[in-house]
């Protein structure tokens, strides 16, 4: 199972909890969680004029063995206005736009966007549970 948090933060509210939201999936192959504005398709949504935030943002797909891996999708700019990283303990590594990671089994950490025009960020924490 995949089990993911997701708090949105901006400079007034840092470190605030308040709004989290949470959302979970088995580890079977094919299953699908989704970060993004669009309600209608994202499991966590962030606010609608956040538009450092994709309609369709991050995708948390699991493979054919009980792997999950994220992805940052290709949003309809050709430059995105947001960075994002992967973070797992002390390390941190940035995704590339339209670039997926695999997410270690077992394990814990955390995907953030972070607005590169303003200082707020979509902290999505997971963790794979086996």
């Amino acid at each position: 199972m995949l089990e993911l948090t997701m708090a949105t933060v901006s400079a007034a509210e840092e470190g605030a909890t308040a709004g989290m939201l949470m959302a979970d999936a088995p580890s079977e192959p094919g299953a699908v969680l989704r970060v993004g504005r669009d309600k209608s398709v994202c499991r966590l949504s962030t606010p609608d004029d956040w538009l450092f935030v994709s309609r369709v943002h991050l995708e948390f797909l699991c493979g054919p063995h009980g792997t999950w891996q994220v992805t940052w999708l290709r949003g309809s700019q050709p430059d995105p206005s947001s960075e994002v990283v992967l973070t797992v303990g002390e390390y941190a590594q940035p995704i590339a736009y339209g670039g997926t990671v695999p997410l270690p089994r077992g394990a814990g950490g955390e995907v953030i966007i972070k607005d590169r025009t303003a200082p707020r960020s979509v902290n999505v924490g997971y963790y794979h549970e086996v």
